[in-house]
């Protein structure tokens, strides 16, 4: 199944689960992204993910990771434009580590929050209660869009805010958001039917 909703510009974007097949346009996607966006989502300064990477970021299993992907609808080839990950912490089996990243000429533009969005539907599903998120504090959209979901603080440690999401709390939140078209088109088509990886068309 696929997501089908709108940027807050009116943009069509459709948003689906990431598979293996999708390696290669994580690999255009994290070489889209400007080298600060890059240093903010992977915190070094690396040109593109080694392989290694982009094989775990291409493999989630629907349950101790999951993730992702947002595609542009209206445009024949659906390029990709951001993708959220989360991936189930072994000590704490109830909260997961998440992550999102869009690339920047879609920045400001509501994308970050309706990824947010279907994967905290996805991780209720699944059992999770808590993101656990690592930010740079230069990072402030990050920063910005956590705080909004009511993020907490945990620890500051070598540079890094560590910060704590209470899922079902961030739900009701962007719920409560009902001006965002975008939002309520994820709400209203998320848990209608079952999800698979399905194809993304205008």
């Amino acid at each position: 199944m696929a997501i089908h909703t709108a940027l807050n510009d009116g943009t069509p974007v459709c948003i689906r689960r990431v598979s293996r097949a999708d390696e290669a346009r994580l690999k255009q996607g994290i070489a889209q992204l400007s080298p600060q966006s890059r240093y903010l989502r992977f915190f070094s300064g690396m040109r593109e993910a080694p392989p290694q990477v982009l094989r775990v970021l291409a493999s989630p299993d629907g349950h101790d990771h999951l993730a992702w992907g947002a595609l542009r609808s209206d445009l024949a080839e659906t390029p990709a434009l951001g993708v959220v990950h989360a991936f189930r912490d072994k000590e704490n089996p109830d909260a997961a580590e998440f992550s999102v990243a869009v690339i920047d000429a879609y920045h400001g533009r509501g994308l970050a929050r309706l990824l947010t969005a279907v994967l905290l539907l996805d991780c209720a599903r699944e059992g999770y209660d808590r993101f656990n998120v690592n930010i740079l504090p230069e990072n402030r959209p990050a920063l910005a869009l956590a705080r909004s979901l009511g993020a907490e603080g945990v620890s500051f440690a070598g540079g890094v805010s560590e910060l704590a999401i209470d899922i079902p709390a961030a739900l009701a939140a962007l719920r409560a958001e009902s001006e965002v078209p975008g939002l309520a088109a994820v709400f209203a088509q998320f848990g209608n039917e079952p999800l698979g990886e399905g194809a993304c068309q205008g």
